[in-house]
């Protein structure tokens, strides 16, 4: 009944929707899911006959094996995208998933350094070597700018604007942001620029990279990470931390020191304030666990 439509789906996903294979084949799988639940409650029926109460008790199903609502949520989104896909070949009247409420997801909230432990970081590069005075202004820059990883990496010498105290950010979706940059990552930069930068032989296509690996290349997310951890365990810290660290911590001391959200999501390049509004959450948190430890009621 169902694999005429699942066969135009496929069609949809491939050609209007450019997905990869893998993606197309898991989008399948969340429409077999459905059908096999509506086939063993013996309520199996053509997609536009399928109701709002259907699609619920399916919902209910999954939860009832034990999937956890990130799992329930993504099977969910499959099967919206079948149901638009039905709306716009006028399949279906009505898209009975309109209504259809996501399963609560708790967002994880990610560690966060504190000031004296970026200070400790950073402080604890060896910059008696020349990957060391890059490293500095690497990670000077990442907290003085909560730049996302690719785009530390990416960062060009053609996007910097030090005179004036700002660089050019090409973030998601080559979309640009113009972000100020502190003194301190500004003084680092100049020193890995002028002292540094010279003496590393540049790869062809690399000229416009102002990180650059010894071989003359852009540096990886990977090499990155590795930097943080090494530092990391030199420093003692035994937080679970990344390159995106920086990123939350930049933006937390940000809010916590009663920064307006939407000066953060400008600097943090978000497309929606709800996406910035984590940090707000990671500040009740920060408050908590103050009164956990310095109130004598909360103790």
């Amino acid at each position: 009944m169902w694999e005429p439509y699942k066969k135009g789906y496929k069609a949809w996903l491939q050609l209007e929707r450019s997905l990869a294979d893998n993606s197309i084949e898991a989008y399948l799988r969340d429409i077999d899911k459905l059908t096999q639940y509506l086939q063993a409650a013996g309520t199996l029926k053509p997609p536009d006959a399928v109701e709002l109460k259907d699609l619920q008790q399916f919902l209910q199903s999954i939860a009832g094996l034990g999937l956890n609502a990130a799992s329930q949520a993504r099977i969910l989104s499959g099967i919206r995208s079948f149901y638009k896909y039905c709306f716009i070949e006028q399949i279906v009247r009505k898209d009975p998933t309109a209504l259809l409420e996501s399963p609560k997801q708790r967002r994880a909230l990610p560690d966060v350094l504190a000031f004296d432990e970026i200070e400790a970081l950073i402080g604890g590069i060896d910059l008696s070597k020349p990957e060391g005075g890059r490293n500095k202004a690497i990670l000077e820059t990442m907290y003085s700018c909560g730049l996302r990883v690719s785009e530390v990496v990416g960062l060009r010498l053609s996007c910097l604007y030090l005179d004036v105290g700002y660089i050019r950010v090409i973030g998601k979706g080559d979309k640009e942001r113009l972000v100020p940059i502190g003194e301190s990552a500004t003084k680092y930069i100049r020193i890995y620029q002028q002292e540094i930068r010279p003496h590393v032989p540049i790869k062809t296509g690399n000229e416009d990279i102002l990180f650059l690996n010894r071989r003359g290349s852009k540096l990886t997310r990977v090499m990155i990470f590795l930097i943080i951890r090494d530092l990391a365990r030199q420093t003692g810290i035994t937080k679970n931390i990344s390159p995106h660290t920086f990123r939350h911590s930049f933006a937390t001391h940000l809010v916590e020191g009663g920064a307006d959200l939407r000066a953060v999501q400008e600097m943090l390049g978000h497309e929606s304030i709800t996406t910035t509004e984590i940090y707000t959450h990671l500040d009740r948190e920060y408050l908590r666990e103050t009164l956990h430890r310095y109130h004598p009621a909360f103790r």
